[in-house]
């Protein structure tokens, strides 16, 4: 059990999400293992440095946003591996709207409907249970880790970043690698960061997830530079 891959599952584990469990079986499927942090311990201290990867998952709204976002930020600033899937998503964008952007007002129009800043928003066709494609940037680590230019997906959600701050959120390192059939942001990277992918789809639906395995192949990179670099 100690040489799996430690990984940081930020968010509240529910019996009845489909998705937690699916998370658990593709981490064990590819060679690691999760470990839940509820939202409202997640800090950037001792809670998070001893995982190889954080996975910022599905479920809100979550216990404590601002401790998503804490996890968030500290995988993104530093260099930790990270997965952001469905809410995982949504919150990556809101992090990275106040800390890098500067719009401190940037919020999910969920919880907080009358937000300053509606970053995110409902979606105009809502995408709960249903599957579409989307398409790779080329170059992304989407399109290496699937070795395809799309992949059909599966949501299980009705908000997404609204289309009119797309345009403030590219840009900044911040890059928009999967769009949907009607040209709509469904992931988005970090450009040089180890490993930084939030997807609105889930990927941990589907067997022997590519994305995932993805995932885990950086954050033993990172486990065995850091092994070394120690040694």
């Amino acid at each position: 059990m100690h040489s799996a891959i430690r990984i940081g599952l930020i968010g509240e584990f529910n019996e009845r999400q489909k998705a937690h469990h699916a998370i658990l079986n593709s981490l064990t499927s590819a060679g690691g293992y999760g470990i839940w942090v509820p939202t409202d311990s997640a800090v950037e201290g001792n809670s998070l440095a001893d995982f190889d990867g954080i996975w910022c998952v599905p479920g809100m709204p979550y216990r404590s946003a601002d401790g998503a976002i804490r996890a968030i930020h500290y995988a993104r600033t530093r260099g930790i591996p990270f997965l952001g899937t469905s809410a995982g998503f949504q919150y990556a964008l809101i992090e990275f709207a106040r800390n890098v952007l500067g719009l401190a007002e940037a919020d999910h129009q969920k919880t907080n409907p009358k937000a300053a800043v509606p970053l995110i928003a409902p979606l105009v066709h809502g995408l709960l249970g249903l599957k579409a494609r989307v398409r790779f940037t080329p170059g992304s680590t989407l399109r290496k880790a699937y070795g395809a230019a799309e992949s059909t997906e599966e949501y299980y959600c009705s908000f997404g970043l609204n289309e009119r701050y797309r345009r403030l959120l590219e840009g900044h390192g911040l890059m928009v690698t999967a769009v949907d059939d009607q040209d709509e942001v469904r992931a988005v990277e970090l450009d040089g960061h180890p490993f930084y992918v939030a997807t609105l789809f889930q990927p941990e639906l589907q067997a022997g997830s590519a994305l995932v395995n993805a995932f885990l192949s950086a954050c033993g990179r990172l486990r065995r530079g850091a092994t070394k670099a120690a040694g």
